[in-house]
């Protein structure tokens, strides 16, 4: 798989991957699916060990991502950002390939192909070599959808899954629903984190905080 270096947030389904290297971790994006699902994978640069963020669709494409020589990374974690089947088609091929340690919020984990090896809650830690990601819980998208932070030494980097794209949060199917994921996202995410904060969907273009922030009013006012 060609894998660009030049970080732009967009990906093309069935195109190359895109790679941006931050000082002790890199993060690589791949569209895979008929739906433009979002997969990322991300190696700690000092000890190689690697995390993927939904292994959506395609697994031979993942994989090639992954890499097959010697120097490849190793891939110790898979996280299932919600249960929605999207988000796990690959899910059962990438365990039996790498045999990750598989991770997801417990309400979620139920209705995923295959059974967790760890649940996580809201303010938990994930690590992997020497990187620490924050799990943020976010509800309304689905009961257990989770956010992933990274706090880099540029700026944060969050991994959102299907709780927030530009332009607004993730589809709710009831107000109630959309009342939560709102006020979660107001106050686990932008009150929290500042404009800089560069976020990745489980779709589609990645965006930024401060993008975002002044359509809050607009998200709470056209309701769900």
């Amino acid at each position: 798989m060609d894998v660009l270096e030049n970080y732009t947030g967009h990906t093309d389904p069935g195109g190359a991957a895109i790679r941006r290297d931050l000082e002790r971790l890199s993060i690589s994006k791949v569209s895979v699916g008929e739906m433009d699902n979002n997969a990322y994978l991300l190696v700690c640069k000092q000890s190689n060990e690697a995390l993927l963020i939904d292994a959506a669709a395609e697994p031979t494409r993942i994989a090639d991502l992954i890499g097959a020589a010697d120097e490849r990374p190793d891939l110790r974690h898979l996280v299932t950002t919600h249960r929605h089947a999207d988000h796990w088609q690959a899910l059962g091929a990438i365990a039996g390939m790498f045999e990750p340690r598989l991770i997801a919020h417990p309400q979620d984990a139920p209705e995923l192909p295959a059974p967790m090896d760890e649940f996580v809650e809201h303010g938990d830690t994930i690590t992997f070599g020497e990187i620490e990601l924050e799990v943020i819980h976010l509800r309304g998208h689905t009961p257990g959808s989770l956010a992933l932070l990274y706090r880099g030494e540029d700026r944060p980097h969050l991994f959102t899954g299907d709780s927030l794209f530009p332009g607004g949060p993730g589809k709710t199917w009831s107000a109630e629903d959309n009342a939560q994921l709102i006020g979660d996202l107001e106050e686990r995410v932008f009150d929290r984190l500042d404009d800089d904060t560069w976020f990745y969907p489980g779709h589609g273009d990645d965006s930024t905080l401060g993008a975002e922030r002044p359509s809050i009013p607009e998200w709470r006012s056209r309701g769900w």
